[in-house]
């Protein structure tokens, strides 16, 4: 058998399915059961019956999948693959933080360790920052650790914000000089941008979108041809659900590498292994939980 037939045999043997996030290596999203954004597979995760979960994308998303999902078998495939943004504020940042404003309410971005959605009132992901912060339109509120999307953020709601000084490296990469000369090359494409790209880029964008936002947007646009900037990734299932148009790649500096570390080979040995098991603690756990259900309830 080849290796995909192996990884479907495993498969089977284990009770396993296999979740994607849209950035993965082509080769892995087309083996995973669902491939979606942050909020999808956050999603997801709770619907799942299979005993195990191979999370195909970074450490904080086999992190949630774990959260919610106490009972259950969670593989993260290469656990090296980490976010340097999650790694940008620590809990005992945001508790110093929190005690700087007191009564504060703390949003935080998905993209976050356990420990500091631990410390929050309610996660958030790039496709529903809005609604929530919405929910605190009353309070003043802490947005960690992307201040990208925070502004975003803080742009369509007309309001401030305390914002954490992190950011992604990858989105931080995309220049938009190479937008607009796409732009001029093409006329009559449409460009949609991550709101985790910083403002140049968003402001020479025409839509500033999640992933999940953008599968959905270039499905129902009639334009043929689009401008992507985010993650490469997400070029492959935005070519395979549309093929009947074009999508051009803004950077090939736009690719984040530890969503790369994952490969088909590490998906194998993960479930012939069953490794590597990601536990949260139990009381850091618990309290994550609640962040992350205030989130789903809001959504």
């Amino acid at each position: 058998m080849n290796l995909v037939q192996e990884i479907q045999k495993l498969k089977t043997e284990r009770n396993a399915r296999i979740l994607a996030h849209n950035y993965q290596a082509p080769d892995v999203q087309d083996i995973a059961d669902f491939t979606g954004d942050s909020l999808e597979l956050s999603r997801k995760a709770t619907e799942i019956t299979a005993e195990v979960i191979v999370f195909c994308g970074v450490h904080f998303m086999a992190e949630t999948a774990a959260i919610l999902n106490p009972k259950k078998t969670v593989l993260l495939p290469d656990p090296r693959a980490g976010c340097p943004m999650a790694d940008m504020i620590t809990g005992d940042q945001l508790r110093e933080f929190k005690a700087q404003h007191p009564g504060a309410k703390v949003v935080c971005y998905v993209n976050s360790t356990a420990e500091v959605k631990a410390e929050s009132d309610c996660c958030c992901t790039s496709g529903n920052a809005v609604k929530i912060v919405r929910h605190y339109a009353d309070d003043e509120v802490l947005f960690v650790p992307d201040q990208h999307l925070g502004s975003v953020v803080e742009e369509i709601l007309g309001r401030k914000l305390i914002l954490w000084p992190g950011y992604c490296p990858t989105h931080a990469r995309i220049n938009p000089k190479d937008i607009l000369e796409l732009k001029a090359a093409h006329p009559r494409s449409v460009a949609i941008a991550h709101p985790e790209c910083p403002k140049p880029v968003r402001v020479v964008s025409d839509h500033i979108l999640s992933t999940g936002q953008m599968c959905r947007f270039v499905q129902e646009n009639p334009a043929a041809e689009f401008i992507v900037a985010t993650e490469e990734g997400l070029l492959h299932r935005l070519r395979k659900d549309n093929p009947g148009k074009t999508f051009y790649r803004v950077s090939p500096f736009a690719v984040c590498p530890n969503m790369k570390r994952i490969t088909l080979e590490k998906v194998y040995f993960s479930l012939r292994d069953m490794e590597t098991a990601i536990r949260v603690e139990t009381p850091i756990a618990d309290r994550a939980r609640r962040a992350i259900e205030q989130m789903l309830a809001w959504s």
